[in-house]
């Protein structure tokens, strides 16, 4: 258990929490959501400890073990992949590092093998003998292979390290678990592996994310955070959705029967007032009037970019044929022999592990790399937008966003250009900020604001969820299924490709998986696919 008690947070004159009080308990995974700026990390960072708040304090159950998801990928380059992870139960990882100082000593003294004792039965207490088997089976579900469980943490690509802090994050079974954005960087195995994980953990678990499948699959509570407050509500995601919304239309509609008793006691007041028989019944009426209070109904802080892509020009029949392309990357074929066909109505999501895979691919369709083997024609109707996955390049330059966007714009008008700017909540001023300082959040934004006044029929997008808030990820997917051109995807966020795909691709090591389905149609199969092949049945192809 652990609970903030009256804590108010001062960042100069602004108050980003204020008294706040929420008690977050054993056995109970709270999704803590808000718009951006809201406050999410930094209250994860006063739970932790890492953040001392203005006022009020954060009281834990004394001897409980409290977890944090590290966001350094770099602090642990010294290590490797095994310590790093078993340094998430600090004490156990010192009691090991002490036991084995002491058994390399050629002098092994009398205190020593006290000592030595002493360790071996805590360290037999806290389950050590257990506990590199246990670090395994945490990287085997996450995706790290069993090869890499000894490598330095120096060695490992960024989503790897990722993969490892959360491990570490995970190991030892600690009290409070807290969790900022831990689906970030990881491929859909790797997230339906951490689900299961945090459905079947007992303690308790505080996690910030923006992926609204794994809050629903995941949470018993959402803890919301909206105008330096935080209001529990039990049920997961889609529950606080519609419980909110139904707050507000309850309270609106509460609103409307006072103001219409408001009406009709003044209509009273004024018609009798200076009636002496009715004087008094419009006395009677004027304090009842009185005690009339409207309910406040305060705007949530939330702010929904408007996302509405308009191709210029309609799609042919003939939109992408792709034959035999290989690739190599790295010494590495990440590409082997890849062909299919795009018709005019799809929308493929690219999904499974093999993300640098992907990102080749839609690199190689967007004409930035070529192929080392094969080909790809699209078809002459078709116009190409694409989103990549580091967007470095885009913004390594001295414009402000207003300019930046005019480039790709026919209409250089600067009012129409800043209008597709307001559509993604970029202000007046925001206009002239360079782009090269915006977040990684206001980046993805001009992306898609880029995309829009492009007015392509197909777009190709790696990770466009990535650095956005609910609020943009919600409006990003509603925009994607309302478009009527062809969509080339790859997407972390379950729902989002759900209600996106209607075709799925997954590049394998030994080829392409092709299906017209949807996603969650895809795993279905693909499980009972497993299932078969453990029980060495056939499968329907057979």
């Amino acid at each position: 258990m652990i609970s903030a008690n009256n804590v108010t947070l001062r960042l100069g004159k602004k108050a980003l929490f204020e008294d706040v009080n929420i008690k977050f308990t054993e056995g109970n995974c709270y999704g803590l959501i808000g718009a951006n700026g809201a406050g999410k990390s930094t209250f994860l960072k006063i739970l932790s400890g890492e953040l001392e708040p203005t006022n009020g304090e954060v009281i834990m159950n004394a001897g409980e073990r409290l977890s944090v998801l590290q966001q350094d990928h770099y602090k642990y380059d010294e290590y490797n992949v095994m310590d790093t992870v078993i340094m998430g139960n600090k004490r156990l990882y010192e009691i090991m590092k002490e036991k084995d100082a002491i058994y390399a000593k050629e002098d092994f003294s009398d205190e020593d093998g006290v000592r030595a004792s002493e360790l071996e039965a805590e360290f037999a207490e806290m389950d050590g003998w257990n506990a590199e088997s246990d670090a395994a089976t945490l990287l085997n579900g996450l995706g790290v292979d069993t090869d890499i469980h000894y490598k330095q943490m120096s060695e490992l690509d960024g989503n790897l390290k990722v993969k490892v802090l959360l491990a570490q994050a995970l190991f030892g079974n600690p009290d409070v678990l807290l969790l900022d954005e831990p689906t970030n960087h990881l491929d859909l195995d790797a997230i339906a592996w951490l689900e299961e994980f945090l459905i079947d953990f007992n303690n308790t678990v505080i996690v910030v994310s923006h992926d609204r499948y794994f809050l629903n699959k995941v949470c018993t509570h959402i803890a919301d955070i909206d105008y330096a407050k935080i209001q529990l509500y039990a049920g997961n995601y889609d529950f606080w959705y519609e419980s909110s919304q139904l707050m507000i239309k309850q309270m609106k509609e509460a609103n409307k029967k006072k103001e219409e008793k408001i009406k009709e006691l003044q209509e009273f007041i004024q018609r009798f007032s200076a009636n002496a028989s009715k004087s008094k019944q419009a006395t009677s009426r004027k304090r009842a009037l009185e005690k009339i209070e409207l309910d406040e109904i305060k705007p949530s802080s939330r702010k929904y970019p408007y996302i509405d892509f308009r191709p210029k020009r309609e799609i042919g029949n003939e939109v992408l044929m792709v034959e035999n392309i290989s690739k190599t990357v790295d010494g590495v074929k990440v590409l082997d022999n890849i062909s299919f066909t795009v018709g005019h109505d799809d929308k493929i999501a690219f999904v499974g592990p093999n993300t640098i895979a992907t990102t080749t691919l839609f690199k190689i369709l967007a004409g930035e790399e070529e192929p080392d083997e094969g080909s790809y024609k699209w078809g002459v109707t078709t116009s190409q937008g694409y989103f990549p996955k580091d967007n470095t390049k885009e913004f390594d330059n001295d414009l402000v966003i207003a300019d930046w966007l005019a480039q790709y714009s026919d209409d250089k008008d600067a009012t129409y250009v800043r209008g597709f700017l307001g559509r993604m909540l970029f202000a007046g001023e925001d206009g002239v900020k360079k782009v090269k300082v915006l977040s990684g959040g206001e980046k993805v934004r001009c992306l898609l604001s880029k995309l829009m006044i492009m007015g392509s029929n197909v777009l190709i997008l790696d990770e466009p969820t990535n650095h956005l808030d609910m609020e943009s990820i919600t409006a990003l997917n509603n925009g994607l299924i309302k478009f009527p051109g062809v969509v080339l995807f790859a997407c972390q966020d379950h729902q989002f490709v759900q209600t996106t795909a209607n075709r799925i691709m997954e590049l394998t090591n030994t080829g392409l998986i092709d299906k017209q389905t949807t996603y969650d149609e895809y795993l279905a199969n693909d499980e009972l696919a497993r299932k078969r092949q453990v029980m060495n049945m056939p499968t329907d192809d057979n």
